[in-house]
């Protein structure tokens, strides 16, 4: 069984704060609403700020997860209204077939992987000159044109199409943002930057087993950050942002 999660958040909470400005944070809080501890199963999430009053976290997990520590941490514990919604996936999974058309979201990473990068950090240039058959290094595209062909090359990929408009494919680029935190590994520390782009637009489904498993795996880079979550509505003539 798979769950997705909707927990609101008050943006004026110093734990939210704190999670805004480090996403590793806000993952291990994440991980730490599921009961099966070491977390082994596959998590993805995605924080929506379209509201600047009230955020809303999307969590999808193999289990069923329990929120009340990150409500009572960030939320408004005790209003009446629901803080935590959790609902089964499967009947929005059964909904996905070949030809069906939904509005979609993705807060995603674009990047690209090659053996020359025009500006190779440090910690690049050592993985390039480690081996003779070097796999390449991640390059993030920073542009709006170079995110949208990154995203409209890899829809049919994912079991997707864009909708054809008026001034072509419905696919919107919506926010850009650069994500920068610092990643604890034991008593290490390093910083982490991330370009991620945020993704509106009208898709259709072309491969309903392909389009199944991007909705479960998560699509690109960054998962552990909130990246790679796509989410699927009803379609609308004019998605938010266009």
């Amino acid at each position: 069984m798979t769950y997705l999660s909707r927990i609101r958040l008050n943006p004026l909470r110093t734990k939210t704060q704190s999670f805004l400005r480090n996403r590793q944070a806000l993952h291990a809080v994440i991980l730490g609403g599921l009961s099966r501890q070491p977390v082994t199963e596959r998590v993805l999430w995605r924080l929506d700020t379209t509201n600047r009053h009230r955020l809303s976290l999307l969590v999808l997990t193999e289990t069923r997860p329990s929120w009340e520590h990150l409500v009572e941490q960030a939320g408004w514990p005790s209003s009446d209204d629901p803080q935590a919604v959790i609902k089964a996936y499967q009947p929005l999974l059964n909904q996905v077939a070949r030809g069906r058309q939904f509005a979609f979201r993705l807060h995603a990473n674009p990047v690209s992987t090659t053996k020359k990068p025009t500006r190779p950090s440090p910690e690049q240039r050592d993985r390039l000159t480690a081996s003779l058959r070097p796999r390449g290094v991640r390059v993030p595209h920073r542009t709006a044109a170079h995110q949208l062909r990154w995203l409209r090359d890899r829809l049919e990929r994912w079991g997707f199409q864009p909708l054809t408009g008026d001034h072509g494919p419905t696919a919107y680029l919506v926010a850009q943002e650069r994500l920068s935190f610092d990643k604890r590994d034991g008593e290490k520390s390093r910083r982490v930057t991330l370009e991620s782009a945020t993704f509106e637009g009208l898709i259709e489904v072309t491969d309903r087993q392909t389009a199944q498993r991007s909705l479960l795996d998560g699509v690109g880079p960054g998962k552990a950050y909130g990246m790679g979550l796509i989410t699927l509505a009803p379609p609308h003539p004019h998605p938010a942002g266009a």
